[in-house]
């Protein structure tokens, strides 16, 4: 019995720092460039072929080699370019209105429209109850059907 749980307890310990990692996915370049911008031309670093970029690319690469988490990675890409290095801005400060603007926009254009449907549909509801024009007197009518008659062939 002591054997069992000595063996179990080894294998606990040899799969302890496995499950942590697993735990923690890890960076990848191409995840990575897809999330952050090229300091010079201000396009995602993977569309640039700058020499900026290329040193851009070979930080990240250094700090993936270091074992770095995205976050990790991201925060030393703040620290090292400035934070319009990201391609999403941060939840904070005047960033917060890059994300409340559209949504501001999209409200007040369904509201608009839900108003512009609504004035319509009381103006065609106006209309219904009007009684109608009256159609022309029994003089017009005549005179309406020999103008149309001479142009009969």
């Amino acid at each position: 019995m002591k054997r069992l749980l000595a063996a179990l307890a080894i294998l606990l310990a040899l799969a302890g720092p496995n499950l942590a990692l697993a735990a923690e996915p890890q960076a990848s370049l191409p995840q990575l460039e897809d999330e952050v911008m090229c300091p010079v031309c201000g396009t995602l670093l993977g569309l640039s072929h700058s020499p900026a970029a290329e040193r851009e690319r070979v930080f990240i690469r250094k700090l993936i080699a270091q074992g770095k988490t995205e976050d990790e990675i991201k925060d030393a890409l703040v620290d090292e370019y400035g934070g319009q290095v990201l391609a999403l801005p941060e939840n904070r400060g005047i960033d917060v209105w890059a994300y409340a603007v559209p949504v501001i926009g999209l409200v007040l254009a369904l509201i608009g429209v839900i108003t512009a449907i609504i004035v319509w549909r009381r103006r065609r509801n106006d209309r219904e109850d009007e009684p109608p024009e009256p159609g022309p007197s029994g003089e017009e009518a005549d005179r309406l059907d020999k103008d149309m008659a001479r142009f009969d062939l």
